[in-house]
């Protein structure tokens, strides 16, 4: 047998934290006084979710999720926004192994590196890719297509920095290191 493309583990944690968002975007939506654009707690649990299981969970958590919470919305399916939150989870990925919050040794060097990626991320997506397909899939008006994408990304940046942050420093805590149990 060949070697697995995606775990068993990835498979059900891309379940989860697709559920997750879901939940948290659909639910736990704060509006922001910008027209459809809210504070998005999802988008801690996103960064989390691609932080620890890589780049394909992150883009299929991004995509999946943000699908199921504009379906139940009513208004149709956001295209931009949702290729922008999965390019996300998909970039947020990429770095997955330097992290290694998965391993328990999440500190505070790379929390910041951590931070400084999530930030750089969170503009390619919204206040590159979600304004340009904007204009270019729904024909919005340039200036609220980029008004919006700063809006979103500037407090998703703010949800990771805070929320996003103390989650992973959390489950990083919860992780056995190696070596760290002792036979008596």
């Amino acid at each position: 047998m060949g070697k697995k493309f995606i775990s068993v583990r990835t498979v059900v944690a891309v379940g989860i934290g697709a559920a997750l968002v879901f939940v948290l975007m659909r639910f736990v939506a704060i509006p922001s006084g910008v027209p459809n654009t809210n504070l998005n707690l999802g988008i801690a649990i996103l960064t989390l979710f691609a932080a620890i299981f890589g780049p394909i969970a992150g883009l299929l958590i991004g995509f999946i999720g943000h699908t199921l919470t504009d379906l139940t919305f009513g208004f149709g399916v956001w295209w931009s926004w949702v290729i922008a939150d999965a390019v996300y989870g998909l970039l947020i990925g990429l770095f997955w192994k330097t992290y290694k919050i998965d391993e328990g040794k999440f500190t505070v060097i790379r929390g910041v590196y951590f931070n400084l990626i999530q930030i750089i991320v969170n503009a390619v997506a919204w206040l590159g890719i979600a304004p340009v397909l904007d204009i270019l899939i729904h024909k919005e008006p340039a200036d609220k297509a980029f008004l919006q994408g700063l809006v979103a990304g500037g407090l998703n940046a703010g949800v990771v920095l805070i929320l996003g942050t103390l989650l992973a420093f959390g489950y990083s805590a919860t992780r056995v290191q190696p070596g760290s149990l002792k036979a008596e």
